[in-house]
Order: structure tokens, then C-alpha cells, then sequence
């Protein structure tokens, strides 16, 4: 019998495994992955993240999307994670906490608790340096990588747009084919900005995906040609509302990139595996 505990951010859901004291499941549980995030057959998730311990951290965090296979950073689950770190007990310091990632050491400030379960989570991103304006499309898009790889495309609706379809073919091209690649459809709209995110390994859209919104508000940023300095956008997903900050360099570059918003208990139990 194994406990777990499900969590969401802005509709990004996931399995939570607390993995300090014994080792529930390892990288090579594939199967067994796929089986918990299955919506039909098990507890179903759009990943799932192993809490363990970390020598020199406050915890690591293991990320593994719905298929089963561990992934890069995923910025809504780095946000759950640090709320159920937070219900956990774990102790961090004054600011939250201290937590290795597959890229790299990340910080996680928790200001104010949402309500009963849930935490307003702040998410340092690691800073990005490359971005790839795609030339030649009839909307804008660019190819940067938020902790993951993104393709962002400006579209004049969002609402209307088939994102399955529109998602897979451009994941599934000729370039992303191997690796795979997330691909997001935003537009600006009433002083925020709206996104829909089709997710690979999800192989399908999602209601919100961080490392996608972070990825959108720096695009937005280039695509208005708004002089450097600090940033703010906030960004509406399907499953809720998220706030970006950064600093933009002159050089083209992106420090001190936070992702802010809400992460929620949903529920927690045990199951057979």
C-alpha cells in the first residue's frame, strides 16, 4: 500500500510521493508511472513528483510526466512541491526553501496560504540567455527553453484554435520529433496574457503549464519591443490566473525570472501498486 498525496497549479495536477524515509518508486518504474497518472485506471495526473532527500537541499524534486518517463523542469509542479514540503514540515529558512531540480537549484518563497491546503508559491526560474525568433510564419513565434524546451506562437485567437491538432503537429514535426517540444498559443488580451499549452508527454493540452507561462511572458515581452527593465505580466491559463517577474537585459537576456501563483492539496490516499 503506498500513500500519496495529489496536489494542483492552476489546473496542472500532479501525484506527490513523499519519498524522505522509504523508496516508493525509482526511475525505472516507468510502467508503474504511467499507470498512477492514468485518468481511467489510476489516480490520474498530468505528472508525478518524488519528494526525497538531498545532501546539501532542503529536498530534491524527480519529475516524471504522464507517460511515464522523467522530464525536465516542470514549473507548476516545482511550485505544488514546495507547498507540500510546507505540509510536510520540512523546515527551510526565512525565505521558504532551498531544492534540486534535473535543472539545477531552485528557490521557492511561500508569502500567505490561499486558504485551507493551499499556498501562494513563488518559483525562481533559472535565468535564459537563447531565444530563436521562428521567421517565415504568418503569426510570430519563438523556440526558448524555460527549464524546458517551448515553442511559443502568437495567435489572434486562442479560444477558437484546435490545440490537439495544432499542438502535435508542430511537436511531432520534423525538428521536435526525437525530443519532443511544449508548444503554446497566446495572445494578449485586456492587460494580461491568455495561453493554451499543448504538453509532450502529456501528448495533449493542459490546463496550465509553468514553464510554458514563464516561456509566453518573455516571448510577449520581445514580440511588443518594450524597452529592458523589470517586468511584471500576468497571464491567464485555462485552469487559473499566474503572475511572471523578470528582469530584461539589454543583451537579450532574462534574470531573476519568478513564476507566482496558487498550489492546492486536492486530496491524498493510499493505493495498491
Amino acid at each position: 500500500m503506498m500513500q500519496f498525496f495529489k496536489y494542483q497549479g492552476a489546473g496542472n495536477d500532479f501525484i506527490m510521493l513523499d519519498q524522505r524515509q522509504r523508496q516508493l518508486l525509482g526511475r525505472g518504474d516507468t510502467q508503474q508511472i504511467a499507470f498512477l497518472c492514468d485518468r481511467h485506471f489510476g489516480i490520474g495526473a498530468d505528472g508525478l513528483i518524488l519528494l526525497q532527500n538531498h545532501s546539501a537541499l532542503d529536498f530534491e524534486m524527480v519529475y516524471f510526466n504522464a507517460d511515464g518517463r522523467e522530464s525536465t523542469m516542470c514549473g507548476n509542479g516545482g511550485r505544488c512541491i514546495a507547498a507540500f514540503a510546507k505540509h510536510l514540515g520540512i523546515p527551510g529558512d526565512a525565505q521558504g526553501y532551498r531544492f534540486m531540480a534535473i535543472d539545477g537549484e531552485h528557490r521557492a518563497t511561500l508569502p500567505y496560504s490561499t486558504g485551507p491546503g493551499g499556498e501562494w508559491v513563488e518559483l525562481k526560474m533559472n535565468d535564459v540567455n537563447r531565444i530563436e525568433q521562428v521567421m517565415g510564419a504568418d503569426c510570430p513565434a519563438f523556440i526558448l527553453n524555460t527549464g524546458s524546451p517551448h515553442f511559443v506562437r502568437f495567435v489572434p485567437d486562442t479560444e477558437m484554435l484546435n490545440v490537439k491538432q495544432e499542438g502535435r503537429a508542430v511537436r511531432y514535426s520534423e525538428r521536435f520529433e526525437k525530443e519532443g517540444i511544449n508548444v503554446n498559443f497566446a495572445r494578449e488580451k485586456e492587460g494580461r496574457l491568455l495561453i493554451r499549452t499543448y504538453e509532450r508527454g502529456v501528448e495533449d493540452e493542459t490546463l496550465a503549464c509553468g514553464t510554458g507561462v514563464t516561456a509566453a511572458a518573455i516571448a510577449s515581452f520581445i514580440d511588443s519591443k518594450k524597452s529592458p527593465g523589470r517586468q511584471e505580466i500576468p497571464v491567464r491559463a485555462k485552469g487559473g490566473d499566474l503572475l511572471v517577474r523578470f528582469m530584461a537585459h539589454g543583451d537579450g537576456s532574462f534574470t531573476d525570472i519568478w513564476l507566482c501563483g496558487p498550489a492546492q492539496k486536492v486530496f491524498q490516499g493510499n493505493i495498491e501498486i
